[in-house]
């Protein structure tokens, strides 16, 4: 197989979007890529990021792949969840604690910084709506999350969320009381679920 056809393989596999490092990984000289440009089967949409014309541009998976420490979390985790309707403005994301988060403010991003030792707590794989996985919070991680950053939320879209959430078959009440006490927002959320409940 040629690295053209080995190119065009990848482009499929990957729903039209490549980057320069699993071109790197699969052995094919970055020539090729050029060429590709060139030809007018991939555009460079930035640094080390290829899309081919009639494939859909993927914000959030593309984001993801140029700044691997980024978590989706908050108002974007929920509707990643289902947990909303509202679809996210700006995309919000969680790092740890002494990243340094100039470049992606100024990308528009809501940025939350959290200390190392929680960082990866509840992180799950959610697909993009154009099915490509991302790294997210899970449910309980996320309302734990929403509930420690109340005063940045509104708090309509907090309490349809918990609303959701309660009817939801797949939560799981034990893990949500688990991560309110790591997070220290056991008594907010104890109140909030005798409401609901």
């Amino acid at each position: 197989m040629t690295h053209s056809e080995k190119l065009d393989l990848m482009l499929t596999k990957n729903n039209g979007v490549l980057l320069t490092e699993q071109v790197a990984s699969a052995g094919i000289p970055n020539t090729y890529l050029t060429e590709f440009v060139r030809q007018g089967k991939l555009e460079r949409i930035e640094y080390g990021v290829y899309v081919a014309p009639d494939a859909f541009e993927d914000n959030m998976y593309i984001l993801q792949q140029r700044r691997k420490k980024i978590i989706f979390s908050h108002d974007t985790a929920l509707y990643l969840h289902d947990l909303t309707d509202r679809d996210p403005l700006s995309y919000s994301v969680t790092v740890p604690t002494g990243y340094n988060t100039k470049t992606l403010c100024e990308d528009g991003l809501m940025v939350f910084s959290i200390k190392k030792e929680l960082y990866e707590l509840g992180v799950t794989v959610a697909q993009t709506p154009f099915d490509r996985k991302i790294r997210t919070y899970n449910m309980e991680r996320t309302i734990c999350d929403l509930i420690r950053s109340r005063n940045q939320m509104d708090i309509g879209v907090l309490t349809d969320s918990l609303k959701r959430y309660i009817r939801r078959k797949d939560k799981n009440l034990t893990l949500l009381m688990q991560y309110s006490e790591n997070f220290q927002v056991a008594k907010q959320v104890r109140s909030y679920m005798e409401v609901l409940l």
